[in-house]
């Protein structure tokens, strides 16, 4: 480990008093639903679940909730639920919601998973419940287009390009995010109000009920850790047990009037948390002599982007590798823990192929071994509304600026390599296009006292979700306990035996006293021999 990630990994394990955190928590009456909240919640009639069996081990239901909460009697959406029973029914003490992410990404396949890697002390005792948002998957989708022919032509700019870094890509990408904001505004406009996280919230705390839980138990990963969030401050006496990994900072990601023209994954600090883990990696690299490998590692991968960004490596005669290509699998293979085997496989066979003789004699084999580890995506038929959803959650929840056109500068000023890259997520929320909002949205305040401790799990080399966050989080939350891990890609669970104890002993019992901070460590340390971990 290098002096700097030293220095880096030794603040993230000193005890929370040493880094602004409260020293110990004060036993205190938790704050309580709004009566407002309260009211819209709690009128709903408990929905009566039909469950039918599905994929073989799980269970499926429908349930239909309010589309306005403000309105329980007007129009409704279908909203999807899938669960694996508890397998030990005299042990069972209730559910655990679940929730992936994305944002917009299924949480029933989530659900469907879950049984392949949580512990069985937690299986034999609760139902894992996964319930789709709205507007994704099985749930009443968002459909911004009339038909996929439609879809494909105004969003084929976003499939052409990993990020746009020339003027001319820049111009269809803004073009591209102008049709999806207006689309999604207007076909889509009645799903697409009614997306909000707030409203998935809300979903759950009735879906609480109808699976016969008093309080919620939820495990979110990534965005799912927002929905935590709003669901904790929105509900903060109905918390039964909230764990969160892979932290989103709920104040930036909302943002202010002041922050609306820095993109949202900007705001977070996803492009410096990405930055941060390649730059540790290139170090590591350096020191154990990989066979990237240089005097100086850093420079060389600089160099190597100058030049991809200079000149495009032409592979085949139908396939060229740009800049954007290496940013966007850099940051893919970022995400995985054993990723950097894969990234620095990459990094060494781009160097042979852009070096002098193009890779010599090998240069074939070279191209075929690198096109391995990325083969094509499957073809996409019918209707995909997936980046519809993603964004459908993005930009009804959060702040953006004007107009798309600003996207370019603010692209320009974000951070080394990757802060493009995820600035331009966002440009089809620009508020002159993506004019359909929830007009009750959730945003704030976050510092809302729960029943039980909310229990954060903050990966220090995570890529997308900043182990600053976690910090940020659990500074706000006052009654909250924070596992600090030095874990590699994206989120910590499953990535450590430590992390994956805490959460499950919390889980099955949020009530034991626990340290304000627990310190962890990733199975998987890069170039690190398997024998020490």
């Amino acid at each position: 480990m290098t002096s700097t990630s030293r220095r880096i990994v030794m603040a993230a394990l000193l005890p929370l008093a040493l880094i602004g955190l409260p020293a110990a928590a004060t036993a205190t009456t938790p704050d309580r639903t709004s009566p407002t909240e309260a009211r819209r919640v709690d009128q709903v009639p408990t929905p009566v679940l039909h469950w039918t069996t599905c994929r073989d081990t799980a269970e499926c239901a429908t349930a239909r909730l309010p589309l306005d909460y403000d309105d329980p009697r007007g129009a409704t959406i279908d909203v999807a639920l899938l669960r694996v029973k508890a397998r030990n029914p005299a042990q069972r003490v209730g559910s655990v919601f679940v929730n992936p992410g994305g944002p917009g990404d299924s949480a029933r396949d989530f659900a469907a998973l879950v049984p392949q890697v949580v512990s069985p002390a937690v299986l034999d005792k609760f139902d894992i419940v996964g319930v789709d948002p709205r507007g994704v998957g099985g749930s009443q989708q968002i459909r911004c287009f009339a038909t996929a022919a439609e879809q494909a032509r105004a969003e084929a700019p976003f499939n052409a390009v990993p990020v746009p870094d020339t003027p001319a890509e820049q111009r269809a990408w803004i073009g591209a995010g102008q049709a999806l904001g207006r689309g999604c505004s207007t076909t889509g406009r009645q799903v697409t109000s009614a997306m909000s996280t707030t409203e998935d919230a809300r979903d759950m705390d009735v879906l609480r009920r109808a699976v016969g839980d008093d309080k919620l138990t939820f495990v979110g990963e990534s965005f799912g850790s927002y929905l935590g969030q709003v669901y904790a401050n929105m509900f903060p006496d109905r918390v039964r047990a909230v764990a969160l990994d892979g932290i989103v900072d709920p104040l930036g990601f909302v943002g202010t009037p002041a922050t609306a023209n820095v993109p949202v994954f900007e705001r977070i600090g996803a492009g410096a948390a990405s930055y941060r883990a390649l730059h540790e990696l290139l170090q590591r690299c350096q020191q154990a002599q990989c066979s990237f490998a240089a005097p100086d590692t850093q420079a060389r991968f600089d160099r190597l982007a100058d030049q991809l960004r200079a000149h495009p490596l032409r592979l085949t005669s139908t396939t060229t590798y740009t800049y954007a290509n290496l940013i966007r699998h850099t940051e893919q293979w970022l995400h995985d823990p054993d990723g950097y085997l894969g990234l620095f496989a990459d990094l060494t066979d781009l160097a042979q192929l852009t070096g002098p003789g193009g890779g010599g004699p090998d240069h074939d084999a070279v191209v075929q071994r690198f096109l391995a580890r990325h083969p094509a995506p499957p073809p996409v038929s019918g209707y995909d509304n997936h980046y519809e959803a993603f964004s459908g959650k993005g930009c009804t929840d959060a702040l953006h600026a004007a107009d798309a056109t600003s996207w370019p500068a603010a692209a320009d000023r974000s951070t080394k390599y990757f802060g493009a890259y995820y600035s331009w997520l966002s440009v089809q929320c620009a508020r002159n296009t993506w004019t359909a909002q929830d007009e009750d949205v959730y945003r704030g305040p976050f510092d809302r006292r729960t029943a039980a401790p909310v229990l954060l799990v903050g990966n220090l080399w995570d890529p997308a979700t900043s182990y600053d966050s976690a910090v940020k989080v659990a500074r706000l939350l006052p009654n909250s306990r924070l596992v600090s891990s030095d874990s590699w890609g994206h989120q910590a669970l499953t990535t450590s035996a430590c992390v994956d104890k805490a959460v499950y002993d919390y889980l099955i019992d949020p009530s034991t006293p626990a340290p304000k901070i627990t310190t962890c460590r990733g199975d998987v340390q890069p170039f690190e021999p398997v024998s020490a971990r």
